[in-house]
C-alpha cells in the first residue's frame, strides 16, 4: 500500500475570496483552481501543488449569515509551517487573535479563528529549539 496523504479539506465559508486572501497572506498558498460547484455554488481550491483547501459557499452567498457551532463540523484545521513565529505574526497583521499557545512534544503551536468561526492550528516541528 503507498502512503496516504489528505490530498484537500472542503470547508462552507461565507466568501470564499476573503477566506482565499486571508490564507493566502498568512500561509502564501496560492490559488489552484476557482469555478462552479454543485448546488449553484462556486469553489476556491488554495495550497500548495501538493495539498489544498477548497473553499466552497452556495449559490448567492447561501451560506454568508451562517455559523456552525463550535466543533461541528469539525475542530480545527491543522497547518504545519517552518516559521511558528513569522506566521502568528501574519495572523495578527490579518486583525486575528491567536490563542492556546503550547509547547509540548513534538513541536510548538498556536490556535486563531477565521472570520467564518473556523479554527486553524498552526504548529510547527523545525522551530522547537528556536523557542
Amino acid at each position: 500500500m503507498t502512503h496516504a496523504f489528505i490530498e484537500h479539506v472542503n470547508l462552507t465559508v461565507s466568501d470564499p475570496d476573503r477566506t482565499a486572501t486571508l490564507l493566502s497572506a498568512i500561509f502564501g498558498w496560492h490559488e489552484r483552481w476557482r469555478g462552479p460547484a454543485r448546488d449553484g455554488g462556486r469553489t476556491i481550491h488554495l495550497g500548495s501543488d501538493a495539498a489544498y483547501v477548497a473553499l466552497y459557499t452556495g449559490p448567492d452567498g447561501q451560506h454568508a449569515g451562517f455559523r456552525y457551532p463550535k466543533g461541528e463540523p469539525l475542530n480545527h484545521v491543522g497547518v504545519q509551517v517552518d516559521d511558528l513565529g513569522a506566521v502568528e505574526a501574519r495572523v495578527v497583521a490579518a486583525g486575528l487573535v491567536p490563542f492556546n499557545h503550547a509547547d509540548y512534544e513534538p513541536g510548538r503551536r498556536f490556535y486563531f479563528f477565521d472570520p467564518d468561526g473556523i479554527e486553524y492550528e498552526v504548529v510547527s516541528y523545525s522551530d522547537r529549539a528556536r523557542g
